[in-house]
């Protein structure tokens, strides 16, 4: 779960939670989708499928997200989507909310937008692939991390094998999708299993730590 892997992931007590009361509404008035929203709230205790603050790894201060596959498999509603800190992104989603219609399909642009934005003041972005981070989430922000890291063996992709292989007619390699597949054709930078993702992370914000800061601290 999101507060799971917070709690591996981050500094104890270090959590300040963002805009935690947001709720996805209803744009297209989809059946029963507004009980179902509900549903899963008491259910997963979460309020959309994405958790978002401020924290810290090994002291050093991020802005983290971290999406929830119990909740909609982490679809990518209205919701999913300043403080001049590097961002740490856990991306585990089946892709956009076909209940929110086009507004999910919106958030592709504006979560790119807002990464363009963040590359732009010149601040740090690592995306990390989890088990399965496909469709928009992976056409959008999943993929544009200064450095793109996955966990191993995880399903990473577009479309499904089916869809590809009938649009182009081919017979797909067996690892197609896979993060080892993606590492090896330059799609990901690493794979990092998850009892070292804390000291990875670590060691590579220290890394790119603006040259001030380290003087300062030394």
């Amino acid at each position: 779960t999101a507060k799971e892997r917070l709690d591996i992931t981050i500094d104890k007590g270090s959590f300040e939670e963002f805009d935690k009361d947001m709720v996805s509404k209803n744009p297209i008035d989809f059946p029963d989708y507004e009980a179902k929203q509900q549903a899963l709230r008491e259910k997963t205790g979460l309020k959309d499928a994405v958790i978002t603050g401020k924290a810290a790894i090994r002291g050093e201060k991020i802005v983290i997200i971290v999406m929830d596959s119990n909740y909609m498999m982490a679809s990518m509603g209205s919701v999913v989507g300043a403080n001049r800190l590097p961002v740490i992104a856990f991306t585990a989603s089946g892709g956009a909310r076909m209940q929110e219609g086009i507004v999910s399909l919106m958030q592709m642009a504006k979560t790119s937008g807002a990464v363009a934005r963040h590359n732009q003041a010149g601040l740090l972005y690592i995306a990390v692939m989890t088990d399965p981070t496909t469709g928009g989430v992976t056409a959008s922000f999943a993929s544009l991390g200064d450095i793109i890291i996955a966990e191993p063996k995880v399903l990473i992709g577009f479309a499904g094998r089916r869809v590809i292989e009938g649009t182009i007619k081919q017979k797909l390699p067996d690892d197609f999708q896979s993060a080892e597949f993606m590492l090896e054709n330059g799609f990901v930078d690493m794979i990092v299993e998850r009892k070292k993702m804390r000291r990875v992370l670590a060691h590579i914000l220290r890394l790119h730590k603006p040259a001030k800061e380290v003087s300062s601290n030394e």
